[in-house]
C-alpha cells in the first residue's frame, strides 16, 4: 500500500513539474515566429525546438508563461513578428545590439506588463504609438540608434514608473511633450541626434531625480528653461548643437555635481567665469550598455 502511495505521489510530482514547464501553444508559436523570422539558425546561441521552452537561451518561464526574453547581442537578423504581442505576461524584452530591420510591431506596445523594453542598436523603423501610455509598469524604454520616426508620444508622461527613456540617434521630430514632466522617477532622458524643435518645456524642471539629460544635436530653440535650476541630481547635461537664443538660465544651475557639461560655448551670452567647473569635463555623447553576453 505504501509503495502504491509513494508511486502516486511521484507521478503527481512529475505531472506538476511537466505542467509548470509547459507554456500555451500560442506563446511557443510566437517564439518560433521570432526564431524563424530573425534567421535563428544563424543566432550566436540557438534554440532547439525539441527541448522545453524553459531551456531555451534567453527565455524565462514562470507559472506557465514566458516572462522574459533576453537575446542581447545574439545576431538576430530581419523583422520582428507581430505575434510578439501574444506574450502577454512578458516583463522583460531585450533585443538590443542585433541586426533587426523592418517595422517595429505596434503589438509590442500592447504588452501591458512589460517593465523593460530594450531594442537599441538595431535598424528598426516605425513610430512609438500613443498606446505606450498604457504600459503602466514600464521602467525602461531604450531604443537609441535605430531609424524610428514620428513624434514622442504625448502619453509618455503617463508612465509613472519610467526611469530610463533613451530615444537618441533616430529620426524623431517635433516638440518634446510638456507631459514629460510627469515622469517624476525619470533618471535618464536621452534625445540626442534627432530632429526635435521648439522650446524645452519648463516641466522638465520637475524631474528632480534626473541624472542624465542629453538633448544635443537637435533643432531646439528659445531659452534654456529657468526650471533647470531644480535639477539637483543632474550629473550629465549635454545641450550642444541646437538653436538656443538664450543661455542665461544655465547660470542658475548648481554645477558642482556635474561630471559632463556640454553646450555651445561660442553662442552662450553669459559669463561663466564665476561658475565652478572644477569637476566637469567636456565629452562626446556615448552610450554604454551594461548587459553582458
Amino acid at each position: 500500500m505504501r509503495v502504491v502511495w509513494f508511486l502516486t505521489v511521484v507521478a503527481l510530482g512529475l505531472g506538476l513539474q511537466s505542467g509548470f514547464a509547459q507554456i500555451p501553444e500560442q506563446e511557443k508559436e510566437a517564439l518560433m515566429d521570432l526564431f524563424r523570422g530573425t534567421n535563428g539558425l544563424h543566432w550566436v546561441r540557438k534554440w532547439n525546438p525539441d527541448t522545453p521552452v524553459a531551456d531555451w537561451y534567453g527565455v524565462t518561464v514562470e507559472d506557465g508563461h514566458v516572462v522574459a526574453l533576453e537575446l542581447f547581442h545574439n545576431n538576430l537578423m530581419g523583422p520582428l513578428p507581430e505575434t510578439l504581442g501574444v506574450l502577454s505576461e512578458l516583463r522583460i524584452l531585450n533585443l538590443a545590439f542585433n541586426n533587426l530591420t523592418g517595422q517595429l510591431p505596434e503589438t509590442v506596445f500592447n504588452l501591458k506588463k512589460l517593465q523593460v523594453l530594450k531594442i537599441e542598436m538595431n535598424r528598426l523603423k516605425g513610430k512609438i504609438p500613443e498606446t505606450v501610455g498604457d504600459m503602466k509598469d514600464l521602467k525602461e524604454l531604450s531604443a537609441f540608434n535605430n531609424f524610428l520616426s514620428g513624434r514622442i508620444p504625448a502619453r509618455i508622461g503617463e508612465l509613472g514608473h519610467l526611469e530610463i527613456l533613451n530615444l537618441s540617434s533616430n529620426m524623431i521630430y517635433g516638440r518634446i511633450p510638456d507631459g514629460i514632466g510627469q515622469n517624476e522617477k525619470l533618471e535618464v532622458l536621452g534625445l540626442f541626434d534627432n530632429q526635435l524643435f521648439g522650446d524645452i518645456p519648463e516641466s522638465i524642471g520637475k524631474l528632480t531625480a534626473l541624472r542624465e539629460l542629453v538633448l544635443s544635436n537637435n533643432k531646439l530653440g528659445g531659452a534654456i528653461p529657468e526650471s533647470f535650476e531644480n535639477l539637483a541630481s543632474l550629473e550629465v547635461l549635454q545641450l550642444q548643437h541646437n538653436d538656443f537664443d538664450n543661455y542665461q538660465n544655465l547660470g542658475k544651475i548648481n554645477t558642482r555635481q556635474l561630471l559632463v557639461f556640454d553646450y555651445d560655448v561660442e553662442k552662450a551670452d553669459i559669463d561663466y567665469r564665476n561658475l565652478n567647473f572644477s569637476r566637469t569635463r567636456m565629452a562626446d555623447t556615448k552610450f554604454d550598455d551594461v548587459d553582458n553576453e
